[in-house]
């Protein structure tokens, strides 16, 4: 059947022979190789092409019977060996032994991967033929498209062929081949229009016109004019072949009896003989097109297949590095890996809360954070006091009135000055111990975040470390408030060290003098040591306040929970549970270990292969 020569066809078989491979690892599912899909409306002589080309039966009948997308994977037997052939789908693969069990084998494939009756399926069956009567030659056939539902086909099934159809052929690695009757207008075809909507200059796309027996008399010369191109353009231009029909079928005309019988209908057409001369015309002459075609497709596509090649192995190590490798199936293993993370969370931990930087380098700056908290904190004080300033003159006649005794005018009364500074130290307590919770928040949310990183994919262990988080920040946290409340306690009894009061009395009324003649002396002087005594609590608990929430909330917090996870460890039989992994993640980690898996393989398949060894091109210019 296949004309070309022995030089031509050990040039030719390689690069299939690649990409075959390629497709049969699966490449496809992380991008598009090279392909010839045959696409045409349903009853458009499609399936009786391929028959012809790979001299097999195929699924006919009325209605939908490519249901699945079929690879049919040809390869010429140059030794003449007995005809082999060999069925996979999904995890199954086949034999077949009797080239006369192939349509029976591809109907139960079909049925059990779309189910028994209409419905189709976007899964590959991959049917590969070895015979002396089959050229070298890879194509996929996909679904008749179907206008209008018929016999329990579901009402969209119309839209299900073209989705699954345009996801082939809008792909710039696909060659579609569209079969088109010679007795229908070509224009209406819904094939051909699909064909163009994704390939408008006709780059990629190569008709065949089937039926020509068929074709009303008058109107032979516009298939003429078809196949030569001259009416719906097509770089690839047309082809034109005649196939057994249903009455030949009936009388069981075997394939090579139809070739024959193909060859003298079109010698002796008086319209379509020509067609024949120039090599647009048989089944043997559509092989080798497809064949030279397929090789030059393929030859041309290969620096962008190795390169998407490249970056999806790039891709696809980066996704896999954010997965890690999961734990371990050992006992033993497993144990230390339990360990080593729970050990490298609660170091991070520590790190964290101590400013130091952490092991994945992740994260924010926790100080940062802080810092405007207690920035926040020390503007609360000052904004306070200038609250306090502002109403201190009334503030110090009310108290005055309520506890001044025997004292003679511009003598302090001790009483009243230590009254005012404990209502302002009680003004200042519930501020502090929001702003305590505020930092508990902050620390619990950072620490959340650490666990979310180490113990991404194990939510047991996580739910765990958030327990302890939880339940450590809350302790911590009452801790932290005692101490808050009993620092505000201590500040009721009025102290600072006399060099201290003085200096700060001092620098902030330099010079200063009593003027006893004035009514308001007293209430000048105690406004003085007020302020000045308000200045040095300001800053003793603009720094106290902070100390006391940093050393129970952060220190403190992560050397519990760096303490209470190690305990956990102690009891061996939560292993298992802990490590129990998230379902969805394992299932993505597997993905893409099988898809870096493939595309390594298939990186060094193309590595190997040496196209300018089997580039047929130059041959045929010789």
């Amino acid at each position: 059947m296949n004309n070309l020569n022995q030089e031509f066809d050990e040039k030719v078989r390689p690069c299939i022979d690649l990409i075959d491979s390629l497709r049969s690892l699966g490449v496809e599912k992380d991008l598009a190789l090279p392909a010839i899909a045959v696409i045409g409306d349903q009853s458009s002589g499609k399936s009786s092409v391929l028959e012809a080309l790979s001299g097999v039966a195929l699924p006919r009948g009325s209605g939908i019977v490519t249901r699945c997308p079929l690879e049919l994977r040809m390869t010429k037997n140059k030794l003449g060996q007995e005809w082999y052939g060999k069925i996979s789908y999904q995890d199954q693969m086949e034999e077949i032994k009797d080239p006369a069990d192939v349509e029976k084998k591809i109907r139960e494939a079909q049925d059990q991967m779309a189910g028994v009756g209409v419905g189709i399926c976007k899964d590959l069956i991959s049917l590969e033929i070895i015979s002396p009567d089959v050229p070298d030659l890879t194509v996929i056939d996909l679904p008749g498209i179907a206008r209008v539902a018929v016999n329990g086909q579901p009402e969209n099934i119309g839209e299900q062929i073209k989705s699954l159809i345009q996801e082939y052929i809008t792909k710039q690695e696909t060659i579609s081949l569209v079969v088109v009757p010679s007795n229908v207008d070509i224009a209406t075809t819904e094939a051909l229009k699909m064909a163009q909507e994704v390939d408008p200059d006709g780059d990629r796309t190569l008709g065949i016109l089937t039926k020509p027996d068929l074709v009303d008399k008058g109107t032979e010369e516009t298939v003429v004019d078809v196949v030569h191109n001259e009416v719906i353009q097509l770089k690839k231009g047309y082809m034109i072949v005649k196939c057994r029909g249903q009455s030949e079928i009936l009388q069981q005309v075997s394939l090579p009896e139809a070739t024959e019988r193909e060859k003298a209908f079109f010698n002796e057409h008086a319209h379509f003989q020509v067609l024949y001369d120039e090599g647009h015309a048989s089944i043997p002459k559509l092989a080798e097109k497809l064949t030279l075609e397929l090789v030059h497709h393929i030859q041309k596509s290969l620096p962008r297949v190795k390169d998407q090649i490249k970056q999806k192995l790039g891709e696809t190590q980066e996704r896999l590095t954010k997965y890690n490798t999961g734990p371990p199936s050992d006992e033993a293993e497993r144990i230390d890996y339990l360990f080593e993370k729970v050990t490298a969370f609660t170091q991070d931990a520590i790190n964290l809360t101590s400013g130091e930087n952490i092991k994945n380098g992740l994260g924010s700056n926790i100080f940062f954070l802080l810092r405007h908290e207690f920035d926040a904190w020390r503007q609360t004080i000052k904004d306070f006091g200038e609250e306090f300033n502002k109403n201190i003159e009334g503030n110090v006649t009310e108290f005055e009135k309520k506890y001044r005794g025997r004292e003679l005018p511009c003598i302090i009364n001790y009483k009243t000055f230590m009254s005012m500074v404990q209502h302002q130290m009680k003004e200042l307590e519930e501020p502090a111990v929001l702003k305590l919770k505020d930092v508990a928040e902050i620390v619990k949310q950072e620490l959340g975040n650490l666990a979310v990183r180490h113990f991404k994919g194990l939510p047991h262990l996580f739910n765990k470390a958030q327990m302890k988080i939880e339940d450590i920040g809350q302790r911590k946290g009452g801790e932290a408030e005692s101490m808050l409340r009993t620092q505000f306690k201590m500040e009721l009894t009025v102290y600072t060290q006399d060099d201290t009061y003085l200096k700060t009395l001092n620098r902030l009324w330099p010079n200063h003098s009593i003027n006893v003649s004035d009514p308001a002396a007293t209430l000048k002087e105690m406004m003085r040591h007020i302020k000045s005594y308000y200045e040095i609590v300001a800053q003793r608990l603009a720094d106290q306040i902070p100390l006391v929430i940093q050393y129970h909330m952060l220190q403190d917090a992560a050397t519990q929970l760096h303490r209470e996870m190690m305990l956990m460890l102690k009891d061996g039989d939560n292993v298992d549970f802990l490590l129990q992994e998230d379902a969805s993640i394992a299932r993505v980690r597997d993905q893409l270990q099988q898809s870096y898996k493939r595309l390594s393989e298939a990186r060094s398949r193309l590595m190997q292969f040496r196209s300018d060894l089997y580039d047929p091109f130059p041959f045929m210019q010789q």
